[in-house]
């Protein structure tokens, strides 16, 4: 027993031995929970004590981390971690997903699900939880090895499997370095576990499959004040514009507008943006035709209809009337205008559409796969669209011998094979969103000091310096950015460890989700208590990556954002490098960006020695 029994925790972890074909489940002590919440935090704790592995190495653990809030009706709390060590990057992983998973697997009775070892090479498995139920059954059985995404889903709920799947499709199984985990609910949505090639860990352990479904409740503390909470926050989501007239009404990509606008919508793999006004070659990007790519005229042409995760009242995800998932911002930014090129311009909105089902069926990366299609539309100078499009997705995805083999690897690899490392545009290996950093200068920095690499979530300036909220900031420099990115860190590591989409977080604060977490769990957390769980978080993922080899060099951007003016604007890089000192300082780290003694003390973080990291994780038994 613990002394978290008021609500919200399960108190139970689950983990699965697939070389030694061991199910076991255990409480973790109380101290572990509050200190790290659950989620990316709770998965950062396990991933950190496996001690320093190989990425496709049986010892690399796959945790699935539920928050405290996941699977109460808390708004937007439908969401669930995945964290692991990169293939792509070498860095400490996470990446979340919205859907039904996380829910389900707090309703079968579990915070979090650990799973290590590797299946032998002939008996692919795939994994079975309902409620108390745990099986590890043959995935040769089904014939799910070698189907994509909705076969094998398909093919799991025809056998009889309850609940939702999450799945890796061909790339996974073929170890692409892009590859994704995809969860398929009951009613056929899909959400991806995107980036950092959490995929290809899946197909490393011959794990295809996991599906889960649970019939338990998660008991809330103060029902009476969880529902004052609940009834608060929806209050602000809908006075947020952002969330009601943008996110609820046309989902994530009415920021294609907004991003052109601003001048920050990358082109031809960020070496242009669009629209630009006539350059001296002679190509004009303000004849450049974006308005296809507007949600606006995508609601015209394509009516699509709202679709929402577990407890969530934005519900910005869209289908088409034939059921295809339309393309977030991200992907229509990167697959739209990024793939081109000056000389060869061919956008086509509908490529797109085909390009992110495709990806998600295969289950791979629609960011890096775009990120790794612009560098080589730059290196041959020629822009991609259309059927060589979808062409090179299913190439990347089957890992075909040659340039599809070549394009999986990433961005970073790729570019350095072909001699022109500076068209890998990255950070850590992973490939960059769609925001231009010359134009949201935050924003730029805080790609360069993410702890995944390149990644627009870790600290979400796109908020302040896109959409003014909480409050406005100039994007156009980096003065006041270390303190503004260090708090946005903290805060977005504690909301992942929560688990809840971020896009509440226009309307709502910590503040308010701080109360409903001590009406859920009992637990006395105020928004302070919140930020420094973030920290405590954020700098045990630095030391992860400080003992994978990482250092101050790795903190920074490609420079071709140092050295090349896009709309007469450049990060100056002087003002980056006092920006980063700036930033250690704000940590409490010393010039070379460790971590130190005084600030590990401060949060509560000590640092074992590599042989009791590894014994205390294959025992569990500090948990």
């Amino acid at each position: 027993m613990t002394d978290l029994d008021g609500g919200g925790w399960r108190n139970k972890i689950l983990k699965i031995d697939l070389s030694e074909g061991r199910i076991k489940s255990f409480t973790p002590a109380s101290s572990l929970l509050k200190k790290y919440l659950g989620g990316r935090g709770l998965g950062a704790k396990i991933v950190y004590d496996a001690g320093e592995v190989d990425a496709l190495s049986p010892e690399n653990p796959l945790v699935f981390a539920a928050g405290p809030l996941t699977g109460t009706t808390t708004p937007a709390s439908g969401r669930v971690s995945l964290s692991t060590k990169s293939p792509l990057t070498g860095t400490i992983f996470d990446s979340n997903c919205g859907g039904s998973f996380g829910p389900e697997l707090k309703k079968a009775g579990y915070d979090a699900l650990v799973v290590v070892g590797k299946s032998p090479d002939t008996e692919p498995v795939f994994v079975e939880v309902e409620d108390e139920r745990v099986e590890v059954k043959s995935a040769e059985s089904l014939s799910l090895w070698g189907r994509n995404v909705k076969e094998t889903a398909k093919l799991l709920k025809n056998a009889g499997s309850k609940g939702t799947v999450v799945c890796i499709g061909r790339a996974g199984e073929r170890l692409v370095n892009l590859a994704s985990v995809i969860s398929v609910s009951d009613g056929g949505g899909v959400h991806a576990f995107g980036r950092g090639g959490v995929g290809a860990v899946f197909g490393s352990k011959n794990l295809k499959a996991v599906v889960v479904k649970g019939r338990g409740k998660v008991e809330v503390c103060d029902s009476a004040e969880f529902s004052r909470q609940k009834r608060a926050v929806n209050r602000l989501l809908v006075a947020s514009p952002t969330v009601s007239k943008g996110l609820s009404v046309f989902g994530t990509p009415f920021l294609v507008k907004i991003t052109s606008w601003m001048k920050i919508l990358p082109f031809a793999n960020f070496r242009r943006s669009v629209p630009e006004p006539a350059l001296e070659q002679g190509f004009d990007l303000t004849q450049f035709d974006l308005t296809q790519f507007f949600a606006t005229t995508v609601a015209e042409k394509y009516s699509p209809r709202r679709r929402a995760c577990y407890s969530c009242p934005i519900a910005c995800r869209r289908e088409d009337r034939e059921g295809r998932e339309l393309p977030e911002y991200e992907t229509v930014g990167l697959f739209g205008p990024n793939i081109q090129t000056l000389q060869s311009q061919k956008p086509n909105y509908e490529a797109v559409v085909e390009a992110n089902r495709l990806c998600n069926d295969y289950g791979l990366d629609t960011i890096s796969v775009a990120g790794v299609l612009g560098c080589y539309s730059e290196l041959r100078n020629s822009g991609v669209s259309g059927a060589e499009l979808l062409g090179l997705v299913r190439k990347i995805g089957e890992r075909e011998e040659g340039l599809g083999e070549r394009l999986g690897r990433g961005a970073r690899i790729f570019a350095a094979a072909e001699g022109q490392p500076e068209a890998g545009v990255q950070v850590k290996g992973l490939e960059l969103p769609a925001y231009d950093p010359r134009g949201v200068k935050g924003l730029g920095f805080s790609y360069a000091t993410s702890n995944r690499g390149g990644c627009h979530t870790r600290a979400y300036l796109v908020a302040p310096e896109i959409l003014r909220k909480p409050k406005a900031i100039d994007p156009y420099t980096l003065a006041g950015k270390a303190g503004h990115t260090k708090i946005f860190q903290d805060r977005f590591a504690a909301v992942d460890s929560l688990v809840v989409c971020k896009f509440a977080f226009f309307g709502a604060g910590e503040e308010e989700y701080a109360n409903i977490l001590t009406a859920v769990t009992g637990v006395d957390y105020t928004s302070e208590d919140l930020m420094l769980v973030g920290e405590r978080i954020w700098n045990l993922e630095r030391l992860y990556n400080l003992r994978a080899g990482f250092s101050r060099e790795d903190d920074s951007l490609p420079k071709r954002f140092f050295e090349e003016q896009v709309n007469g604007r450049v990060v100056e890089r002087e003002e980056f490098l006092k920006t980063l000192g700036e930033y250690y300082r704000a940590r409490g780290w010393d010039e070379d960006g460790v971590p130190t003694e005084a600030t590990l003390g401060r949060l509560g973080i000590s640092v074992l020695k590599e042989e009791e990291i590894f014994k205390s994780f294959l025992s569990l038994g500090k948990y």
